[in-house]
């Protein structure tokens, strides 16, 4: 894909009549880069450095539109297919263990996060990562956005990447998504104990055709699983963990305690008290899906 994307800039500039040194001009960068994206070799273009090829070419997007592909290459195939699945998924499960899942961090947040990467090739690198990441969250405002329900470790919520600045606001983005209707956040306490997706992260993805895929991940490893049987299991352990977790209007409370500061374990509803809540809240929904409003609660600011 990277060489097909070089060919296609080559015979764009080559019809505008423009040399390397001109369109290096246009879009900022050397001569030397463009030879680079031309030939296939070197850092792949970032998603920014795409428009602007785009823009100078008069490529109608085309660029814009190899650029994914592009920038899957540097992945393993499980995991870009792990990507294309995502991106037709009609619904999202996901246990997030350590951090914010990338569907719901905010840029700074996600820079963080990207940033501690030990085998990250340098800033340009990043800004690519970082860009096709936020990218991809842009399918959640779109007519065909998926259902997501995302379950975050209280871990996720103790832990301020990137600072204390960065992590509120990353507090309060996850306020306002839980807001859509879309969007379900539930926090699995630390007193539930242990359980079985420690020590990774778990997203089951259910496909438009009605199939289903798993996925698992760690520090610096990620496994695609398709076997439906093993899926299976899998959709087993994710049920548990969302019983296990506090129900939505609980967990939002419990992050905005955390983004207030005045957080306290001794604060956690008992399990009686959490089972309580989440029957009251179905009978609400007249036996639905329990969602983080059952009713509408204001939403409390950060105080100044």
């Amino acid at each position: 894909m990277a060489a097909l994307f070089g060919a296609r800039v080559r015979r764009l500039r080559t019809a505008a009549g423009l040399t390397q040194a001109e369109l290096g001009a246009r879009t900022h960068v050397v001569s030397t880069r463009i030879t680079q994206i031309e030939r296939a070799s070197g850092a792949k273009p970032t998603l920014e450095l795409a428009r602007a090829l785009d823009a100078a070419l008069g490529a109608d997007d085309l660029l814009v539109e190899l650029w994914p592909y592009v920038y899957r290459e540097a992945f393993p195939d499980w995991s870009r297919r792990f990507m294309e699945y995502s991106e037709r998924a009609v619904a999202i499960r996901q246990y997030a263990a350590h951090v914010v899942p990338g569907l719901l961090q905010t840029e700074d947040y996600a820079r963080a996060v990207l940033g501690l990467d030990a085998l990250l090739d340098g800033e340009e690198q990043l800004e690519e990562r970082l860009n096709a990441r936020m990218g991809r969250q842009e399918r959640l405002g779109s007519p065909d956005r998926p259902e997501l329900c995302v379950i975050l470790d209280e871990a996720v919520l103790r832990r301020p990447i990137g600072g204390q600045a960065v992590m509120r606001k990353q507090l309060v983005r996850l306020l306002d998504a839980a807001e859509e209707r879309h969007i379900t956040v539930q926090v699995l306490p630390f007193d539930q104990g242990g359980h079985e997706a420690m020590g990774g992260s778990l997203t089951v993805l259910f496909l438009p055709d009605g199939s289903e895929v798993a996925y698992t991940e760690g520090s610096d490893y990620g496994q695609l699983i398709e076997e439906p049987a093993n899926v299976s299991r899998y959709k087993v352990i994710y049920d548990r963990l969302r019983a296990a977790a506090l129900p939505p209007i609980m967990s939002l409370d419990m992050i905005r305690s955390t983004m207030e500061g005045n957080y306290r374990g001794a604060n956690v509803p008992s399990r009686t008290d959490r089972r309580r809540l989440a029957q009251e809240q179905l009978q609400q929904s007249g036996g639905g899906r329990l969602r983080g409003g059952g009713r509408r609660i204001p939403r409390r600011r950060p105080r100044p």
